[in-house]
């Protein structure tokens, strides 16, 4: 079963954490297709938040088909989202580069600039117009990017 962390501190909306998690879960295996989600109760219980928060990222997960709600059951994973099994050799990599970050002294911000830096250059995402958007981010650096690439864009 999973339990849900909420980090009061990130800005991120306490229903989309949720929703994060959960889908986090899904993707690696933890849930299952037919897997019983915590009762709001319990993730009240829990994390101390509103039920209706609870509810909230519920119903998102619902519609985007993920769980069904059963009237007096509980809420349960419609399907799952693994792709990368927890115990994938990329899963241990993974963590081998992260205790060699956390050995060189890197923080967790650090090592989420680090992360986040790749993946945008490995998993660039197409523009409306069909080109690659590899400057997802908007620190002064990427704007200045952005405005040799698109000469007419004032940001």
């Amino acid at each position: 079963m999973v339990e849900y962390r909420i980090d009061r501190h990130s800005g991120v909306a306490t229903y989309v954490q949720i929703v994060q998690q959960t889908k986090q879960a899904l993707r690696l295996g933890v849930l299952q297709a037919g897997d019983k989600l915590p009762t709001a109760r319990e993730v009240v219980e829990a994390t101390a938040i509103n039920p209706n928060t609870v509810l909230k990222a519920y119903r998102e997960l619902e519609r985007d088909g993920l769980v069904e709600a059963r009237r007096g059951v509980g809420t349960f994973v419609r399907r799952g989202l693994n792709t990368t099994p927890a115990d994938s050799p990329l899963r241990a990599e993974l963590d081998a580069w992260a205790v060699r970050a956390r050995e060189a002294a890197l923080d967790r911000d650090d090592v989420a600039a680090l992360f986040t830096a790749v993946l945008d250059e490995h998993f660039a995402v197409p523009d409306p117009n069909g080109r690659t958007d590899r400057h997802s981010r908007t620190d002064t650096h990427d704007r200045h990017d952005r405005h040799d690439l698109n000469p007419g864009d004032p940001s």
